[in-house]
């Protein structure tokens, strides 16, 4: 709509700076000179530190290339609209899990199965693909998988049937060419889960109690299938032996590769930020990503035009879970349940005194600090293993770093590892960070330079008398974020997501991490979803009952998956993508008038006609 300018533009400006977000679009859509107001980069500043609810000193987003577009990105692109519910399963599902390309994902659950799911189907509908029940190998259930870095594998974990407290587990793998089994590795603490270090290769866990509060937990090395050669080719490998002390032990192991840490997706470090910019900002254009490659999540796709009205998030009420007995715990409680009944406190006092004596004589001694420069030759081509442990209690509350060698990478060699001496009868941590609360997941940046934590924090300043009675936990669970090349907590903790169960009954709550996204599930029947640079809480994600994972696609984090107890995974996708989806097919553009001029005027003048007449 034309019109002649009645206001100045900056009093237009002014006006718009009262209004919110979209009656600035609607505004916008009065005439040229309102559009040109409505996208007003200080405008558009001014609405997104106000509406997201962001600390001024948080600069933008590296890759955003204005602030309208910005605003769009939070608003638009999160994965927030359910739209397909799965419910093949019978039972609580526990885990999601993608491939690398994204194109399928596996289910584990309390039926004891695991299911594969198609996600590129022509209709944009996700089905099912496979489902194998592992009932016949005497699991009670499915509880965690993963797929090898070429996607032709499968790891499945899974539980032991058995006693309540049973400690028992297995890994199983999977061929996906054909679904046969291939092999089975046994897995205690069921709750190591187990991973995949490469392509062939994956790690298990052994568990051996030499005392009352004392144990040794042995990390195996396993070829995932048997070749020909398998008579004269080890296919396990023993690659660490860890002294565990105060009931504590070894779960949740999983590999980070250092290859990108130099470079990042998303440098979560503001001052970092800011000197990058300083020192990048003379060779590259200023609206470029300076260091980091993020990309604009397909924003710029859609036109301009501000008249799509933008979808407000519900507003829903948190809601409170039952307790679930049945739902898989810590593991190792029988032993210290027994330990309450059979022994005094001072004799247990006396064993951890003598396990650390012990501990100290036997221990190989450390390698290299991980944070200090990488032997020559190495590059930063470094693997790290990741686990959950402990020193004061039985509730996992250190995160413990070992570097794996490059000769450790195979089973090739002694059985048992490299050979040692007789006082290096344990493996010694490279390093422990300790979170000072139940850890109850972790999950890693696709970049592998960041690790999330979930975590129920213990009240401050508390002091542990009894690893046999660990502190009371928090409700609210923190999100830490931990820097993997400085080995240092590196921002504030993210909150939103709430668990109620106690220390003896505490679950793994599985998240994922996108390269702009990080989401979680929780007790409270939501996943929640936090944007990785803000750190704002963006979504919630309504179940029926406890939300156990989610999982975002490799291949478009605008897809998020998300399990619960209450048997369904639900499929969620951003506005943006549905409004794609739903829009009728576009006709063929008109041909340029210039163009069909010019071919009109070839295919006149063509041989057997004169001036363009036949």
């Amino acid at each position: 709509m034309e019109c002649v300018p009645v206001l100045p533009d900056s009093l237009v400006l002014e006006i718009f700076l009262r209004l919110p977000h979209d009656a600035v679009l609607i505004a916008g859509l009065t005439c040229r000179q309102w559009l040109a107001v409505s996208r007003d980069e200080f405008l558009w500043r001014k609405l997104f530190y106000s509406y997201y609810r962001i600390p001024r000193s948080v600069p933008r987003h590296p890759s955003a290339v204005s602030w309208y577009r910005e605003f769009r990105r939070l608003f638009d692109c999160i994965p927030c609209v359910e739209v397909q519910t799965l419910r093949e399963h019978t039972d609580q599902v526990l885990h999601l899990a993608f491939s690398h390309k994204g194109h399928r994902f596996s289910s584990c659950s309390k039926d004891c199965t695991v299911k594969l799911w198609d996600t590129e189907r022509q209709d944009g509908n996700i089905s099912l693909v496979h489902s194998s029940s592992m009932r016949q190998f005497n699991w009670g259930y499915t509880q965690f998988s993963q797929f090898n870095a070429d996607d032709t594998l499968l790891l499945v974990s899974g539980v032991y049937l058995g006693p309540h407290h049973s400690s028992s587990g297995e890994i199983a793998v999977i061929s996906l060419e054909n679904y046969t089994l291939l092999s089975r590795v046994r897995n205690k603490p069921y709750d190591v889960f187990g991973c995949w270090l490469n392509e062939t290769h994956l790690i298990s866990g052994n568990l051996h109690w030499i005392g009352n509060m004392t144990s040794c937990s042995v990390l195996w090395l396993n070829k995932a299938f048997q070749d020909v050669e398998s008579e004269n080719v080890n296919v396990v490998k023993r690659l660490f032996k860890i002294q565990n002390i105060n009931a504590s032990t070894i779960r949740t192991v999983m590999v980070a590769h250092c290859r990108r840490h130099d470079n990042p997706d998303l440098l979560l470090d503001y001052e970092a930020q800011s000197q990058a910019r300083r020192m990048k900002g003379q060779q590259q254009h200023h609206h470029q990503p300076l260091l980091f490659d993020l990309g604009t999540s397909g924003s710029e796709e859609e036109d301009e035009e501000g008249g799509d009205k933008e979808r407000q998030k519900e507003a829903r009420c948190h809601g409170v879970s039952s307790a679930r007995i049945s739902q898989p715990t810590i593991s190792g409680l029988e032993h210290v349940i027994q330990s309450r009944k059979n022994v005094r406190p001072v004799e247990l006092e006396i064993e951890t005194q003598v396990a650390q004596m012990m501990g100290r004589a036997y221990t190989k001694a450390p390698a290299n600090s991980l944070i200090e420069p990488s032997d020559p030759g190495d590059g930063e081509d470094k693997t790290y293993l990741l686990f959950t442990t402990g020193s004061l209690t039985y509730s996992p509350h250190q995160i413990g770093i070992k570097r794996i060698k490059p000769d450790q990478m195979t089973t090739s060699g002694p059985v048992l590892g490299e050979e040692r001496s007789s006082d290096e009868f344990f493996d010694s941590l490279d390093h422990v960070i300790d979170i000072h609360g139940h850890i109850i997941g972790m999950g890693l940046s696709p970049d592998h330079r960041y690790l999330y934590v979930n975590s129920r924090a213990w009240p401050t300043g508390c002091v542990i008398s009894d690893p046999r009675s660990p502190p009371p936990i928090a409700e609210e669970i923190d999100l830490h974020v931990i820097d993997l090349k400085s080995l240092m907590e590196e921002r504030r903790s993210l909150r939103a997501h709430r668990a109620f169960t106690p220390n003896d009954e505490c679950f793994f709550i599985f998240l994922d991490v996108s390269r702009d996204f990080v989401a979680s599930g929780a007790e409270d029947k939501h996943g929640y979803i936090w944007d990785r640079h803000y750190n704002i809480c963006l979504a919630r994600l309504a179940h029926d009952d406890v939300v156990n994972s989610v999982a975002f696609s490799p291949a478009d984090q605008e897809l998020l998956l998300s399990a619960s107890d209450d048997s369904t995974i639900k499929v969620w996708r951003s506005p943006r993508m549905v409004r794609l989806a739903q829009a009728p097919s576009r006709p063929p553009r008109p041909r340029n008038l210039l163009s069909s001029w010019l071919s009109r005027n070839k295919n006149s003048t063509s041989p057997g006609s004169v001036n363009g007449k036949p």
